[in-house]
């Protein structure tokens, strides 16, 4: 699955526009290297993303195409 399709459907970010500006932007960054939005999620990665002033680290567990609400952090696990 791609990199932004996965932000979202995972819900790590809201929508994928915002997603794939973030990879253009050069914010999101996949086993320590800085990934584009076409780059292909595999269970074990992980993502690091810049919101402004924080980072937010996550373990990618499961990709699966869609997800419920409530089931979408069964996706990734938080990393301090």
């Amino acid at each position: 699955m791609r990199l932004d399709k996965y932000l979202k459907v995972s819900r790590l970010i809201k929508r994928r526009t915002v997603a794939n500006e973030a990879c253009d932007a050069g914010r999101v960054v996949v086993n320590g290297k800085v990934a584009r939005a076409s780059y292909d999620v595999k269970v074990g990665d992980e993502i690091e993303i810049a919101f402004g002033n924080k980072t937010v680290k996550a373990r990618v567990l499961k990709v699966v195409e869609t997800v419920k609400k409530d089931e979408a952090s069964d996706m990734f696990e938080l990393i301090s």
